[in-house]
């Protein structure tokens, strides 16, 4: 099974995703890491929720 970044949406196993990973530190992810979809991402004060209209609900990490 594929997995892909949760930032840029890029296979997970090709190229390198340092930057990637720094930048997640402080926001919420884009792409469902399971299926490469786009996800519903909602920032509020307290945090962050995510959901992929294939898999559901992410959280945070």
């Amino acid at each position: 099974m594929d997995t892909y970044c949760d930032r840029c949406g890029g296979p997970a196993r090709d190229g390198d995703h340092d930057a990637c990973r720094a930048a997640r530190l402080m926001e919420p992810p884009r792409y469902c890491p399971r299926c490469r979809r786009r996800l519903v991402v909602q920032v509020t004060p307290l945090g962050w929720t995510a959901r992929c209209s294939a898999h559901g609900a992410l959280g945070p990490s």
